[in-house]
């Protein structure tokens, strides 16, 4: 008996924050969308401390997240705002201030679960018809073809989509399908993650410390909680990850400084492994790449997300202008408009990152004298400081996202 294959226009594998943004933002168009996700999504309580996994999105980000119909949803969640950004070196410095009224910005970001964003988008696609939505599924097999893909799900369903998008992670099936070369390298540091709580202390602000070993962060989260992220030496990581719960806690209290808030308890703690990686093209005549599948970053700054969401910004538009003046939504010369303006740009935040965090991880005199004449810089309102905090924003002249800013 021959399966029934189902035609599409757009086959999205990857259901996560940036697949599911993206068929969000293409929903309203009409286009025969499928979204293909492993695992639902656990529902939001109110009640519940907050998640592990937590993002920090740029106000770009959030405009292209109001696009797709999905901030208002998050918003109605949870989301813990801040104002402000403190970055030092030693533990009794005061460091250096970026502050969002410093460019006339109500915010730098605003740290979110990302369970949330992506259950706000996936209740955005569940209002359009157009939308099918594939979850709980797997990839079977796929076939790629320039003409018109042909994937098969563990659950029996056949579909054909005349564009395949990879929106599926680091370790992407639809890169591989497609026969795209991935360029990676490992950073010698994993990262501790912990959800922990607070006491006291200001909560508008994210505390940043860098140290020869690596960079230690604290985020403010919704309540009386915080994200505490510890980049360390893989062995040093296990070693800490191994403690019992108070015996951590106190190895938190002595790296990080007084003045943040009072950490009093630890709900959730992991780890991961810290890549970077850049597929050699983002698109092939009938497939496109977009987010960690096409990208990862050392998550210094927090910019993988956000470019994942700069990616299916720049797609969506291209894909849109396309599907309204009735051309081929897999021609490879609409997907090259978009690796072009999207693959030297992450190809740039990733060196970028990479001598960040080398310049601040190393005590070399030379580089230490430049980070410090660096930090002094910055640490007086000016034009530097502006353009940092503007980068920070997603609202450079280079940035893809500036004129959606401007048009919000």
């Amino acid at each position: 008996m021959m399966t029934e294959t189902t035609a599409v226009d757009l086959f999205i594998v990857g259901g996560g924050m940036v697949g599911s943004a993206l068929a969000a933002r293409l929903a309203p168009s009409g286009m025969r969308i499928a979204v293909l996700e492993n695992y639902a999504p656990a529902p939001f309580d109110a009640a519940s401390a907050p998640d592990l996994r937590v993002s920090a999105l740029s106000p770009a980000s959030i405009t292209f997240l109001e696009q797709a119909g999905a901030w208002s949803n998050i918003a109605a969640m949870r989301t813990a705002p801040f104002q402000r950004m403190q970055v030092w070196e030693k533990r009794q410095d005061q460091g250096t201030l970026f502050a969002a009224a410093e460019v006339d910005a109500p915010y730098l970001g605003h740290i979110v679960e990302n369970r949330l964003v992506q259950l706000a988008c996936l209740e955005t696609l569940s209002r359009h018809d157009n939308i099918s939505l594939l979850c709980p599924d797997e990839i079977s097999q796929i076939h790629y073809q320039p003409t018109g893909s042909r994937i098969h799900l563990k659950s029996g369903q056949v579909f054909q989509a005349t564009l395949l998008i990879g929106a599926d992670g680091a370790n992407s099936v639809v890169r591989k399908a497609a026969g795209i070369a991935l360029d990676s390298q490992q950073y010698p540091m994993h990262a501790l993650v912990a959800t922990v709580s607070i006491q006291g202390g200001e909560r508008d602000i994210t505390w940043q410390r860098f140290t020869p070993d690596g960079p230690q962060s604290l985020l403010p989260l919704p309540g009386d909680y915080a994200s505490l992220v510890w980049y360390h030496r893989p062995s040093e990581v296990r070693r800490l990850l191994a403690l019992q719960d108070e015996a951590l806690l106190d190895a938190f209290r002595q790296q990080f400084p007084a003045a943040l808030p009072e950490i009093t308890g630890l709900i959730h703690r992991g780890s991961f492994a810290l890549t970077r990686s850049h597929a050699q093209q983002y698109a092939r005549e009938g497939v496109v790449l977009i987010g960690d599948a096409a990208h990862t970053i050392h998550p210094l700054a927090g910019q993988g997300v956000n470019l994942g969401f700069q990616d299916a910004a720049v797609l969506s538009e291209i894909l849109l202008q396309a599907w309204q003046q009735g051309s081929n939504l897999a021609s490879l010369r609409h997907l090259q408009h978009y690796e072009q303006q999207r693959k030297l740009a992450n190809h740039i935040m990733q060196r970028a990152m990479d001598a960040f965090s080398y310049g601040f991880n190393n005590e070399i005199a030379p580089l230490r004298l430049l980070r410090n004449l660096g930090l002094r810089l910055a640490n007086h309102p000016g034009l530097v400081k502006r353009e940092v905090i503007r980068y920070a924003l997603g609202l450079t002249p280079s940035s893809p996202l500036k004129h959606l800013v401007q048009r919000s």
